[in-house]
Parts: C-alpha cells; sequence; structure tokens
C-alpha cells in the first residue's frame, strides 16, 4: 500500500545532497522512518550539553540558527536553511551537543534514525564520501560552492584558534594492547576480557594482527547459543581487524571508524597487518581525547557548578599539552590556548565565590592575573599570583569595601589551590591587604616603585609590571597601565634599575662552557632552567618594551617579536631571543610532563646530546641581549 506521506518526503530529500545518491526504494525506507517536528520561532531542536539524539535533522522549511552562548548572549554561527543537514554529531562523537539549534522562525524539520540511515550509508560509497568529505573541509555541503555551511560548528566549539589542535592533536590510546592467539578457545577469552575489565582483544596469528573479539562479539554470537564456549576464536573473531599507524589524530580515528563502520582501530608499526601490533584505539578514546580538546573544556569552565567540575578541567589540560607537544604544535600556540583555559577557570571560580557571599561586590573591581599568568606563559602547574584593584570610594566605605573584597579574595585564591594552582609562597596574592587596593593607592604604589625604585619600604616586584586583565572592571587595568607608562617615559633611574636587576645572572655557563649546575641542597647537580634561563629573557623583555612604550604586550616572546620590529637594526638579536625563549619553555614543559613537577630542575643526565646542543645555544642569544641592555641603558656601572 503507499504512503504518499513518505512518498512526498522521499521526492524533497532526493533533491539534496547526500540524498540525491541514494536509490528510491531505500530513499523510501528513510522517509517512512522520518519524524517530523513543527519548530514555533524560538523552539529549541537541541541545547549546549543536551545528550546526542537518535536522529540528525533536515530543514524541509524556515530556518534553523545554530549558536553557542558567550558571557550570556547567543553567538550565531550558520543558519540552515531548507535543504540543510544538521546535528551530525552523533555520527563522529558521543558526548553532548556543543551548541544550540534554534529555530529562527516558524520551521518543519524532518528527524531521520541513524538506525535506519547508517547502514545505508556504509553500502553507498557516493553518501559516504560525502560524509567523509564533509568533515575533513568542515563543511555540512562541499558541492555547494555558494552555501557550504559549517559542519565545525556542530562538532566542536567554534573557535579559530583551537581547531588546529582540535582536529589534528594525536589521539592517546593503549600502547600495550591484549591480544591472544588464533588458537585459543572463546571461553579462555571471556575470562581474560573479565579479569583485565576490558572490552576488546586484538587476535594475532604469529604476532600479526588477523582480527578482533569484542563484549559484541561474544553477546551476539556466544550468547545466544551459535557457537559454543569450547570453539576457537578464529571462528567467532571480527576479521579482518581495521589497522592504523601510530601517531594517529583524532580527525582520522573519527574518520576510519565512521568508514568502516566499527568501534576499534588496532595500531600497529606502519599501518599495515604485515607489521607489529602497537596498541589499540577504541570509541571511548575519542570520547576522552575530545573532551580535552581546547574548546570544549573552555565550555565546561563556564558551565562548572563547584570547585571539583573545575579541577577536573584543570587536570585534563596537561593531556592537552601532552598532545599537542606530540603533534609539535608550537609553544607559543600551546601557551594561548592554556591561557585561555587558565583565565576561564578563575573566572569560573570568582563567579562561584560572589554567589556564594550572597552579596554583589559593593563597587565596580578589577581582579588580575600577574608574574607567568600575567604573561600567559603558564603551562605547568605552578602558584598563583594575582591582585584586586577597586574603584575609589569614600573615606567611610573604604574599610567595609576593603574587607569584602579581602574576603573575596580569600575564599577564591582558597578554591584555586584546591583547583591545582598553589598559593604563592611569598603571599602575591589578592587575599593580602598589600594586594587587594583602590585604584588610587594602586596608582601611589606603581609611582612608587617607579620614582623610588631603590626605596624599599615596599620590596618592589617585577612581577607587577606583568598583569593580564581576568575579571570584572577593564578599565581600572586601562588606569594602571597608563601610569606605569606616563612615569617610566624616559625615567631612567627607573629604567637603569631595572636593567640592573636584569643583568644580575649572566648566561648560564662556565669559563669552559659546561652548564652551571645547582652545587649543593635538593637539586644539586642540575640545571635550574627558571633561574638560569627564562629569567633573564623575562627581564630584558620587559625593560626593553617599557623603554619603548607598548603597551598591553605582556607575553615575552610577543614581546621580543614586537622589539624586533621596532628596532629593525636588532631585529636579529631580538628574534633569537624569542626563538629561544620558546625552546626552554619547551624543555622546562617537557621535564615537568615527565616528572609531575614544576620542571624548572633539568637532570642533564638524561638529556641527549642533540638536547644539550639545543639548550646551549640558547644561552648566545641571553648573552647578546644583555650586552645589548648594558649599552642601551649605560649600565657599566651597575654590573
Amino acid at each position: 500500500m503507499k504512503n504518499p506521506i513518505a512518498e512526498s518526503i522521499a521526492d524533497f530529500l532526493k533533491r539534496y545532497h547526500p540524498f540525491t545518491s541514494i536509490n528510491s526504494p531505500n530513499l523510501l525506507e528513510i522517509a517512512q522512518s522520518i519524524n517530523v517536528i513543527y519548530l514555533e520561532k524560538n523552539d529549541y531542536l537541541f541545547k549546549v550539553n543536551d545528550q546526542t539524539h537518535k536522529t540528525f535533522y533536515m530543514v524541509a522549511s524556515g530556518a534553523i540558527g545554530l549558536t553557542i552562548t558567550s558571557d550570556s548572549d547567543d553567538i550565531l554561527i550558520d543558519k540552515c536553511d531548507e535543504g540543510d543537514i544538521i546535528g551530525l554529531r552523533p555520527f563522529f562523537a558521543k558526548d553532548n551537543y556543543l551548541m544550540n539549534a534554534k529555530a529562527r522562525e516558524e520551521s518543519i524539520v524532518y528527524a531521520i534514525p541513524i538506525e535506519v540511515f547508517k547502514p545505508i550509508v556504509m553500502q553507498n560509497s557516493n553518501v559516504l564520501n560525502f560524509l567523509l568529505q564533509s568533515f575533513a573541509s568542515n563543511t555540512r555541503n562541499p558541492l555547494d560552492k555558494n552555501h557550504k555551511g559549517k559542519l565545525l560548528s556542530e562538532n566542536v566549539i567554534y573557535n579559530d584558534s583551537t581547531n588546529e589542535i582540535q582536529y589534528y592533536q594525536p589521539i592517546r590510546y593503549t600502547k600495550n594492547a591484549v591480544t591472544a592467539s588464533s588458537t585459543e578457545i572463546v571461553k579462555n577469552i571471556a575470562l581474560i576480557m573479565t579479569n583485565k575489565k576490558i572490552g576488546s582483544i586484538i587476535i594475532h596469528n604469529e604476532g600479526l594482527p588477523i582480527g578482533i573479539v569484542t563484549d559484541k562479539d561474544l553477546r551476539s554470537k556466544i550468547a545466544t547459543g551459535r557457537y559454543s564456549i569450547e570453539t576457537t576464536i578464529d571462528k567467532v573473531m571480527s576479521s579482518p581487524v581495521i589497522t592504523v599507524t601510530e601517531n594517529l589524530s583524532i580527525v582520522e580515528a573519527q574518520i576510519m571508524m565512521l568508514k568502516h563502520n566499527v568501534g576499534h582501530l588496532c595500531v600497529t608499526k606502519d599501518g599495515t597487518s604485515h607489521s607489529q601490533i602497537s596498541g589499540i584505539i577504541s570509541e571511548h578514546d575519542i570520547v576522552v581525547a575530545q573532551a580535552n580538546n581546547p574548546g570544549v573544556l573552555l565550555k565546561q569552565a563556564k558551565r562548572a557548578q563547584n570547585t571539583g567540575d573545575l579541577k577536573n578541567i584543570r587536570e585534563k589540560v596537561s593531556d592537552l599539552i601532552q598532545h599537542s607537544i606530540d603533534k609539535n604544535i608550537p609553544i607559543k600556540h600551546i601557551c594561548s590556548i592554556v591561557s585561555e583555559i587558565n583565565t576561564a577557570i578563575t573566572r569560573k571560580a570568582i563567579d562561584q565565590t560572589i554567589e556564594k557571599l550572597g552579596t554583589p561586590p559593593p563597587c565596580s573591581f578589577s581582579w588580575i592575573n600577574i608574574g607567568s599568568q600575567g604573561r600567559k606563559e603558564q603551562l605547568l602547574l605552578s602558584d598563583q599570583d594575582n591582585a584586586i584593584i577597586f574603584e575609589d570610594v569614600s573615606d567611610e566605605r573604604y574599610d567595609e569595601v576593603k574587607e569584602y573584597f579581602l574576603n573575596l579574595g580569600g575564599i577564591v585564591t582558597k578554591k584555586l589551590n584546591k583547583i591545582g594552582y598553589s598559593f604563592c609562597e611569598d603571599n602575591m596574592m589578592a587575599s593580602n591587604p598589600l594586594w587587594c587596593k583602590s585604584i588610587s593607592d594602586w596608582k601611589n604604589q606603581f609611582k612608587t616603585w617607579i620614582l623610588n625604585p631603590r626605596e624599599k619600604q615596599d620590596v618592589i616586584s617585577t612581577l607587577f609590571f606583568d598583569y593580564d586583565f581576568v575579571y570584572g572592571n577593564d578599565k581600572l587595568v586601562k588606569e594602571i597601565t597608563d601610569t606605569i607608562f606616563e612615569h617610566s617615559k624616559d625615567n631612567q633611574l627607573f629604567l637603569a634599575y631595572l636593567g640592573s636587576e636584569a643583568l644580575k645572572n649572566p648566561p648560564p655557563l662556565g669559563f669552559f662552557r659546561q652548564f652551571l649546575v645547582e652545587s649543593d641542597g635538593e637539586h644539586k647537580d642540575t640545571f635550574d632552567i627558571k633561574r638560569r634561563a627564562l629569567l633573564q629573557l623575562i627581564d630584558a623583555a620587559r625593560i626593553l618594551i617599557l623603554d619603548h612604550g607598548v603597551k598591553n604586550i605582556n607575553n615575552t616572546a610577543s614581546r621580543f617579536a614586537k622589539l624586533a620590529e621596532i628596532e629593525p637594526l636588532n631585529a636579529t638579536i631580538y628574534e633569537a631571543c624569542e626563538e629561544a625563549f620558546l625552546e626552554l619553555v619547551k624543555f622546562r614543559t617537557e621535564e615537568g610532563l615527565m616528572h609531575n613537577t614544576d620542571g624548572n630542575y633539568l637532570n642533564l643526565k638524561e638529556l641527549s646530546k642533540l638536547d644539550k646542543v639545543k639548550l646551549k645555544n640558547t644561552f648566545q642569544p641571553i648573552n647578546d641581549v644583555q650586552e645589548l641592555i648594558k649599552n642601551k641603558f649605560k649600565l657599566t656601572y651597575f654590573t
């Protein structure tokens, strides 16, 4: 019996890709399974963090907007019109939606069951290739020159600065995969899987992969009675197993699973079934990898409900850093991404604290990070350095207002400590009355540091000249910046003081070009990469950028890049300093990840000969820029 509604839907579908490549019987089968959804204007099809549906969608009429939420505002990423497909995320990931899909006008949408569509896809190379091409090109319809649409917008947080890491970082997989011989019986295989609490085993013949057995195989072939538990596993396994190369990216793993309709990939030395097994990739590995991508972590930070949620996010950052380094993502790019995540975590911690206090801030204020966080150079877990600036209030209110912000600072810093950012040993934190001041008090503080740098009533800290706005009213931070540059301009005493501080530590090589290492204590015979190399470049970049009056560039590598632009005659030195700084940061980061430390102390015995040469090569730029500073600020008598 004919179904005129289904036939009408099928006629509509075949006008659009990829349905144009599906034959009439299959198209009718799909049409008969479709659920027709009516949406009024502003109705949601799905929202951020909703569990993925068992269907994907095609717009039959009207328009659906894809949006992300940023600072309480919905930002439109893409508009889907008649014939556009949306909601493909369930094909590529098991975790929740990362976008809102909202009707921009009255709309009719076809909900297409994935369970019905997917088998047809696997039998139709044109449809499969369309989806793979869509995924690879980040568009919904790569064949439409004028209206491709953004597939990315459904699959990741739409942020151009994060896409490189998200899609091309290598996937972390199980490297010591459990394997078994093809002559083993099913009963033994099941016992191994149960004891080791695993869902799959790669089957090999003389060390080469020939198949795979999963929980699904045991359920469908053994539990149903099709095969006896005494059957040899080669009769039950799925074969051939899909093999891939080592260092596979997330997107490549997703495409391979979709293309072959499998949930596991066998990693081998050369990517073929003719080489030794290196490991196994599961759908779970892809889900975990996606959970650690920067866009998702940023989104999770904004949605976090408590300190525990923020702690979990921060712990995932180490995996993100390791993955990015493994894929040779530039360290400067990694610093930028991690800084954004750190800032998002701090902002949410402040939001949570204000909500907990139950009383809104009594006046406008700004929270700033200082030191390495202020320079956006903090990759590893190190201590926190921060401060609060609040607007001027009447004398009568001052003590009450300051008390509120000290309380806020105390709770936030304790929260950050629980998250993983340890307390500053020197107490340079917003919970300290010295670092929680009104805007006028802060201006006076910076004037004192700049105009009387040798007076020690307050210990001058160059950390406070490296700061980054985090939360609140950024105009207060701008006032601080204006004060600093107003009083430091042509201030030879202050610049000479900073210069002398920058020259206190010479390049870290002895007379015979040997590394200067720690002579005693806990870190005896190790190389202090922070104190003996990084700080020299940080201090040099700071004084030189202040001398030029360049505002709002606090990152050391970015400062050297800007200096190379400003001083063409010294560009070679500054470019070498930028390169050396980033190389040193990479050394420190790899050391910290390897030993779960702050990475400050390198064990030179663990470095290869090539790494030692690379490390020594970073010291010449330190010498060159220190000589430049000595001459530029006439510091012969200071050193």
